[in-house]
């Protein structure tokens, strides 16, 4: 069988011993965040994953993430933790999903979904509390309100407040001073919530950089995202846990061809060959996710080698300098993946782009066809 023109390859066993490392060295229980279709690597498949590995918990952002998960099969924890106003919460309440509030609105609209169901179940809801990221959750100036509401609501039988989290801006910058007031805000919403009469099931702070790196901020569960696909959540910082990147990222040459000394590749002709060589083209382009800000300057590995991007990433492919040899039209280029066998990263690739792992492995897909193997049952 043709192996496809271009492919995502997810090793399902790299992301399990990702998860019994990070379980291991955090010493509490995982949620493993799958959102974004697991980080572009199969939200189903890497949730699977997961929960072999032991993670009591999946973290996703959208109630359609989480409604996915349960059509698919999945009974265990389950939080989600973005939503707007006339969302339809019905589903999710009714299916044994953790929602997230962040406002005393956002807790009455879930009551109402409850409500509606007539099942007498209240919802469970945790509550997100904003430290110092300003992104979604509850100002400080709010925590008394809402904590005085969501008691008096818990008390109705309204809904069961099942936990408190908060997220960290720079857990990946480990000396930042926001690291440490963000962990003491962290600590007075839970005192405020205590003297409310609240007494969340789990107390959540710490995202993949602060579970490895900030013991202090484990409390009852950690959020690990990017590190259970195995790359590294504060590149300098974090030691080696032995993490395995999970996705390798690989296209067929389409054509392998000589050019001459003078001859200039891709649009606007941004690289010219000072001498004579050769190029292989790679059937993948910005239409794959494949960054144009890789132009020039990111490289793959065809033959067992490094080789150069040439000229400007197009939206169907790219061109790669082979320096004089000649592989066969259809030998592999390989984008990234593990870096064990020479070939760059996800991070390299990160580092080329001025970007983050998160984002070339969370953006790369479009046409390539994506498989999932699991290299503990096929060696």
């Amino acid at each position: 069988m043709t192996s496809p023109r271009a492919e995502i390859v997810v090793d399902l066993a790299a992301i399990r011993h990702n998860v019994r490392t990070l379980r291991r060295t955090a010493g509490v229980p995982v949620m493993a965040v799958v959102k974004a279709d697991g980080y572009g690597h199969g939200m189903h498949e890497v949730a699977t994953a997961a929960r072999d590995a032991g993670a009591e918990w999946l973290g996703v952002a959208t109630l359609d993430e989480a409604v996915a998960l349960r059509v698919a099969g999945d009974s265990g924890r389950l939080l989600c933790w973005l939503t707007v106003p006339g969302e339809d919460y019905g589903t999710a309440l009714a299916t044994d999903i953790d929602v997230t509030a962040y406002s005393v609105a956002e807790l009455d609209e879930i009551a109402a979904a409850a409500a509606a169901l007539a099942t007498g179940t209240p919802a469970r809801v945790q509550l997100k509390v904003d430290t110092g990221l300003s992104r979604g959750g509850a100002a400080e100036r709010d925590w008394e309100g809402l904590f005085a509401h969501a008691l008096a609501g818990e008390e109705a039988g309204r809904w069961r407040i099942t936990g408190l989290w908060s997220h960290f801006a720079c857990s990946d910058e480990p000396a930042h001073p926001a690291n440490d007031a963000q962990e003491a805000a962290f600590e007075r919403a839970l005192a405020a919530a205590e003297r409310a009469g609240l007494r969340p099931e789990v107390r959540h702070l710490a995202n993949s950089a602060a579970a490895i790196l900030r013991p202090s901020s484990r409390f009852d569960l950690v959020r690990c995202g990017i590190a259970i696909y195995g790359l590294d959540p504060a590149p300098g910082h974090t030691p080696d846990l032995g993490l395995v990147p999970a996705m390798t990222a690989r296209a067929r040459l389409a054509m392998v061809k000589s050019l001459e000394a003078g001859d200039a590749v891709s649009y606007g002709q941004l690289w010219t060959a000072e001498q004579p060589t050769t190029v292989g083209l790679v059937p993948a382009g910005y239409g794959e996710g494949v960054p144009r800000a890789a132009s020039n300057v990111a490289q793959v590995a065809v033959g067992g080698r490094r080789r150069p991007l040439r000229g400007r990433v197009c939206m169907d492919q790219f061109v790669v300098d082979l320096g004089g040899d000649l592989p066969d039209a259809g030998a592999d280029a390989v984008l990234f993946g593990p870096g064990g066998d020479g070939e760059p990263t996800a991070q390299e690739w990160a580092e080329a782009c001025g970007t983050i792992s998160y984002e070339i492995v969370t953006r790369i897909g479009g046409r390539m066809a994506r498989t999932h193997v699991d290299s503990e049952v096929s060696s």
